[in-house]
C-alpha cells in the first residue's frame, strides 16, 4: 500500500537549505520515492498557518519511506538543512485497495 511523506516548511536561510536540496532528490529516487508536489505558491483555503512551501512525495509502501527516512545518507543530508528553517514532516498512508 502506497505511503506519502508530507513536508511543510518555512525556510529562513535559503543558502543553507539549498545545500540540502542539492543532495536529497537523488536520495528520494534511490530509495524508491517520487515527488508529487513541490509548491511554494499554494493557496490557503482555511486556517491560519501557511507554511512557505509544501512537498509531497509518494513511496511504494511505508517500509520504503521509513528506510529512506532512517538511512544514514538521509540523516547526513538533514544535517545540511539544520538551522535553515522550520519543518513539519508527516508519514501518510493511502486508503489502499
Amino acid at each position: 500500500m502506497a505511503a506519502y511523506l508530507l513536508i511543510q516548511a518555512t525556510i529562513e536561510d535559503m543558502a543553507a537549505f539549498k545545500r540540502y536540496t542539492a543532495v536529497v532528490p537523488q536520495l528520494v529516487q534511490k530509495y524508491g520515492g517520487q515527488y508529487v508536489v513541490m509548491e511554494s505558491n499554494h493557496v490557503l483555503l482555511e486556517g491560519k498557518h501557511k507554511p512557505g512551501s509544501v512537498v509531497l512525495s509518494t513511496w511504494p509502501d511505508e517500509a520504503a519511506a521509513q528506510k529512506f527516512w532512517q538511512s544514514d545518507e538521509y540523516s547526513a543530508a538533514k544535517q545540511l538543512r539544520h538551522g535553515s528553517g522550520k519543518f513539519h514532516v508527516m508519514l501518510l498512508h493511502s486508503l489502499g485497495a
